[in-house]
């Protein structure tokens, strides 16, 4: 018996939902869509029920924090950050987050197929059927590639400031971090940007963290509070601060172990590790500047 069971919403409500999502993608398609127009009209539409032009006759301010335009992102203040880049997926991100604060959002049903609909113009690489549950955070959204069937539960925060891909059929649990980018322990100011992989059919646990520039192998476990450091192998079980396989999982049904060839997460070309900041230009040394406790 499956563990999670389709729960549908009456039908009517569904096509009424579903024709809403595709007006909306119809117009996101639309290269000529001014997209902060766009989302600061269907916000004062679902939440205030007017126009935006008669919402900001009447109430100046919640018009005022409608509009992408008069709100900035963390994100934003990053050197890294690539402002034309942002600029076209920011008012998106602006509409992800603050559905997710309304019934729509809350709703599973709803605010899945909200968030799957808005993920293909956001991300750099959208696989079949993403499922991402509310309140997940990101960095940038513009350097994340997703593989098929990804989950990813409450409160995540994927760091793809740096790169970040999360293969197919891969599952990220609430609280967990994903990070793409390091600051040094002598200056904050000097970031590298670290390409983060994460493999196929892997499960990434409650409140577990992987640093940046991290491979984890496919069908790998991580455990609960787990803090990645490192690499981890195809099918391990990997568990602690800092995290290490304690056990791998047997699967007899695996192509590549079975012909003793690497598998894909093992052969992902990443990307260099970069430095942002023109003022810190130098990769140092794991431990420089320090000196052992």
């Amino acid at each position: 018996m499956p563990w999670l069971l389709p729960k549908p919403i009456p039908e009517a409500s569904d096509r009424m939902l579903q024709r809403w999502l595709g007006e909306l993608a119809e117009k996101l398609s639309d290269p000529s869509t001014d997209r902060y127009a766009l989302v600061r009209d269907e916000l004062a539409r679902i939440l205030h029920a007017r126009p935006y032009a008669e919402l900001a006759e009447i109430a100046p301010m919640a018009a005022f924090a409608l509009d992408a335009r008069n709100i900035t992102f963390e994100a934003e203040h990053y050197i890294a950050t690539d402002s034309e880049k942002f600029d076209r997926v920011k008012p998106l991100l602006w509409l992800w987050k603050t559905l997710d604060l309304t019934p729509l959002g809350q709703s599973v049903h709803s605010g899945v197929a909200i968030r799957r609909m808005l993920a293909p113009f956001i991300f750099k690489r959208v696989g079949r059927n993403p499922k991402f549950f509310q309140n997940v955070e990101f960095s940038v959204g513009y350097n994340l590639e997703l593989g098929d069937d990804v989950v990813v539960h409450r409160y995540a925060f994927l760091d793809d400031i740096g790169g970040l891909v999360i293969g197919d059929r891969s599952s990220i649990s609430d609280y967990v971090n994903l990070y793409s980018h390091t600051h040094h322990v002598l200056a904050s100011p000097d970031v590298t940007l670290k390409q983060t992989l994460i493999g196929s059919g892997v499960r990434i646990t409650y409140h577990a963290t992987v640093l940046a520039g991290v491979c984890i192998g496919d069908d790998a476990l991580i455990g609960t509070s787990a803090v990645v450091t490192k690499d981890i192998p195809p099918h391990a079980i990997a568990l602690g601060i800092p995290a290490k396989p304690v056990r791998y999982k047997v699967r007899h049904d695996c192509p590549y172990c079975r012909r003793g060839e690497p598998h894909p997460s093992q052969c992902h070309d990443r990307l260099p590790d970069r430095k942002p900041n023109p003022d810190y230009p130098d990769f140092l040394k794991p431990g420089f500047g320090t000196r052992e406790a």
